[in-house]
């Protein structure tokens, strides 16, 4: 039996471009372009027809996004790998591919062989970002970690998962039951809650927590 192939759509608005990257993956034993297209709607009716392994996807196209277009496409396909080929590496847009589903994040400007590598991987079922993209993320998310573990250091890390519970709406038992604890556990994690905080009930606990940006009214 033969080699298995990855079949690839490219979606891009520059047909220079379009071009040019079908020229390099084909030349690339394993890979196929079965298909391309230059805006946001015409990507998700030619992957939802092909239904390739791999979609390489601008973000800015006409009539339809990359991010939305990623959205549809993975909504009908999830098991679709997106890599996102892109100029731009603005915080909000990487978060907003991620969160339509892109398993990949490349800049135009990176080396041919990394883009073909991307492009295997991504087929294998496998994530890869860019170096500089990952090291964004990472700064992303240990910026949110530090910011969360820095909230009322006074209190231990289980009493301030009890106290976001609290602040998003849970009463003692759904607090317990969420965090598998018996109920008299959660009574005396309040308990500590306020006098740490130094409040006098339940309402000012949330209050103190919510101003600090901990949970949600329910």
């Amino acid at each position: 039996m033969g080699e298995a192939v990855t079949r690839v759509v490219i979606a891009d608005d520059h047909p220079v471009f379009r071009r040019g990257l079908k020229a390099l993956l084909d030349g690339e034993d394993g890979l196929e372009v079965v298909g391309d297209a230059a805006d946001g709607q015409e990507a998700v009716k030619v992957v939802l027809d092909l239904e390739p392994d791999v979609v390489v996807m601008d973000l800015h196209m006409p009539v339809l996004g990359g991010v939305e277009a990623a959205k549809q496409i993975r909504e009908v396909l999830p098991d679709i790998g997106v890599l996102v080929l892109t100029m731009h590496e603005d915080d909000e847009l990487v978060f907003a591919a991620m969160k339509a589903g892109a398993r990949g994040y490349l800049v135009k400007t990176t080396d041919d062989d990394e883009i073909v590598r991307a492009v295997q991987a991504i087929g294998a079922g496998e994530a890869i970002f860019s170096a500089t993209i990952a090291q964004r993320m990472m700064g992303y998310f240990t910026a949110i970690s530090s910011s969360k573990a820095v909230l009322f250091p006074q209190l231990t890390d289980r009493e301030r998962d009890v106290l976001e519970l609290m602040a998003s709406g849970l009463d003692n038992p759904s607090i317990a039951h969420r965090l598998s604890l018996s109920g008299k556990t959660v009574r005396n994690r309040v308990s500590a809650i306020f006098t740490k905080l130094q409040v006098a009930d339940r309402a000012q606990a949330i209050v103190r927590a919510r101003e600090a940006g901990l949970g949600s009214p329910s």
